[in-house]
C-alpha cells in the first residue's frame, strides 16, 4: 500500500450545511475527514457514499441526534500516516509520540503548519461561514506512506 497515492477530504464545521461545490470536491477522494460541528447524522450517510470517513463529535454535536456519540478524538492510520483528529485544538495532548499529522476544527478558520516535522491542519469551515471567516476546505495527498501535499480550497460564501 505504500506505494499507492490516496486523495484525503479534509472538512469541518459543516452545521447541517453540506454543499454541493463541496461534495463535487470529494469526487477524487477515496476517505474523508470530518473534524466535528456535523449537526446531521444523514450528511455523514451522504459523505460515505464518496469514501471511507472519519468523524469526531464538535461542540455543536453533543445534543444532536445521531451525531452526539462520535467519539470526541480519533487516531488512525491511512497509508502509513498515523493521524490524530478532533475538534477543538485545546483537546490535542500534549504527547503526540508516533502521530505525523493532527486535524482540527472548531475555529472556523483555515490554519495549515508543520511544527516538529507534524502537519498540523485546520480546514476551516466548508459549511456556513463564521466570524469573518471564509468557506474553505483541505485536500490531502498520501504517496508512498509520507503526506505528499496539503491544498486549500477556497468556496465562494453561497449555499451551492
Amino acid at each position: 500500500m505504500n506505494g499507492d497515492v490516496i486523495r484525503i477530504a479534509v472538512i469541518s464545521d459543516t452545521h447541517g450545511l453540506l454543499r454541493r461545490c463541496v461534495v463535487r470536491e470529494l469526487q477524487d477522494c477515496s476517505v474523508i475527514l470530518h473534524a466535528g460541528d456535523i449537526i446531521h447524522e444523514s450528511d455523514l450517510d451522504e459523505l460515505a457514499v464518496y469514501g471511507n470517513i472519519y468523524a469526531v463529535r464538535g461542540n455543536n454535536d453533543i445534543w444532536m441526534r445521531g451525531v452526539c456519540d462520535l467519539a470526541g478524538f480519533l487516531r488512525f492510520n491511512i497509508g502509513g500516516v498515523s493521524f490524530f483528529m478532533t475538534h477543538d485544538y485545546r483537546d490535542v495532548p500534549r504527547d503526540l509520540t508516533g502521530i505525523d499529522a493532527v486535524i482540527y476544527g472548531h475555529s472556523h478558520q483555515y490554519r495549515e503548519e508543520r511544527i516538529d516535522g507534524r502537519l498540523w491542519l485546520n480546514p476551516g469551515s466548508c459549511g456556513r461561514a463564521r466570524f469573518g471567516g471564509d468557506v474553505t476546505m483541505a485536500k490531502i495527498v498520501i504517496r508512498g506512506g509520507k503526506i505528499s501535499s496539503v491544498q486549500r480550497i477556497d468556496f465562494e460564501n453561497t449555499d451551492d
